[in-house]
């Protein structure tokens, strides 16, 4: 079948090379002229990686991949260890180790396994109409194309979600501004095998080994949308809300390279049930915008190419009859995550400054086991187990 995906993203991207490993032929467009990921990296929890090996891609994403062993929680005024534990149950419960990763790298990896002369930048999807048998696609530039299907992997301003939904939704503003980028690893940080997050005040800031001896970094600060953005005053402002703060958290702000720090406002779209309409299909944070606070927004992208690839390939009544498989099987799993990373949001950012300090005294007391439980609560149910 001839298939066409609009955005080059993470998740199109994955959809294109699941599609492809079943015979189809796969066009991306992609609106951008060049390809610049959204943040520094990604936390690929276990089933994000499974749906990769799945893909043949075993190799290429555990070079891309940090040696995070452990994981402690750290009081951030302070300084002291909270709680710190091993990784390896969740690994072998789970049967896969997770790999933080550069999204630059790994959307590189992606774009080279798929073929990249498949991929035409500089193509803005502007209207759409399924004709039954065929969708035709018109972009920016005038050009149309038609297609068997059309996937929509174009992002949280989605033009396919409002086709599919006959509206555009409103995203909603989680509360808080995200600043990430990269720092070499140092013992002045953290470990360099642990994913070590400081915590107070409903302010985070967080480590985790990537590749090539690379911290990711993320500064989480409870802020007003729609404050100014000027990247010469990240360093400063990150010393005011950090005021007080632990030599090590203090040491992050002075390393980071505020020209390669992104700032990102955080927000997420209500969960919703419809993943298809005739021939036009969603995946990604098309179909599930996500905060990023349970790490699975690039996970569940990863999990939705798997099923729908599967979709199309098992089931023979139709092509919507696939579609609507696919959105059965995907759109709860997806949507009890978008409303699992909303909850731990609250909760880490201090919406209800009682429920979180009381989250502070829980991690004091914890020894891993629990906090393990949530993590594979939400790695369990991918297409691979």
């Amino acid at each position: 079948m001839e298939i066409t995906i609009i955005g080059a993203g993470m998740g199109g991207v994955t959809t294109g090379i699941a599609l492809k490993k079943f015979g189809h032929q796969v066009t991306i467009y992609e609106q951008a002229e060049q390809i610049l990921p959204m943040g520094a990296a990604i936390s690929l929890w276990s089933n994000g990686v499974k749906c990769l090996n799945y893909l043949g891609l075993t190799e290429q994403v555990s070079k891309l991949g940090g040696q995070m062993d452990h994981l402690a929680y750290v009081d951030g005024l302070t300084g002291d260890v909270m709680t710190q534990f091993s990784l390896y149950p969740l690994i072998e419960e789970v049967g896969q180790r997770p790999y933080p990763v550069s999204r630059a790298e790994l959307q590189n990896m992606l774009m080279d396994e798929f073929g990249r002369e498949d991929i035409h930048l500089g193509k803005k999807m502007v209207a759409l109409q399924d004709h039954g048998d065929v969708v035709t696609v018109q972009f920016a530039d005038g050009t149309k194309i038609n297609t068997q299907l059309l996937v929509g992997a174009d992002g949280t301003h989605s033009i396919t979600r409002a086709y599919v939904l006959g509206e555009q939704v409103e995203r909603r503003y989680a509360g808080y501004v995200n600043w990430n980028g990269l720092v070499d690893i140092s013992d002045t940080l953290a470990p360099a095998d642990q994913w070590t997050t400081f915590v107070g005040e409903g302010k985070r800031a967080s480590l985790m080994p990537v590749a090539d001896g690379r911290f990711y970094f993320f500064f989480d600060v409870p802020l007003p949308v729609g404050l100014s953005n000027d990247r010469s005053q990240y360093q400063s402002l990150l010393k005011d809300y950090f005021a007080g703060w632990c030599p090590q958290v203090q040491n992050l702000i002075e390393c980071i390279d505020v020209q390669k720090t992104n700032r990102v406002e955080i927000h997420d779209i209500e969960p919703f049930a419809d993943f298809y309409k005739g021939r036009v299909v969603m995946v990604g944070d098309a179909a599930h915008s996500t905060t990023p606070d349970i790490g699975q927004g690039g996970c569940q992208a990863m999990e939705d190419a798997i099923y729908l690839a599967r979709a199309l390939q098992i089931n023979t009544l139709s092509v919507q009859d696939s579609l609507k498989r696919y959105q059965n099987k995907r759109n709860e799993r997806a949507n009890e995550l978008v409303l699992r990373a909303r909850k731990r949001c609250d909760v880490t950012h201090m919406k209800d400054e009682a429920v979180t300090q009381a989250w502070y005294e829980d991690l004091r007391q914890e020894q891993g086991p629990h906090i393990m439980r949530g993590i594979i609560s939400n790695i369990v149910g991918n297409p691979l187990d």
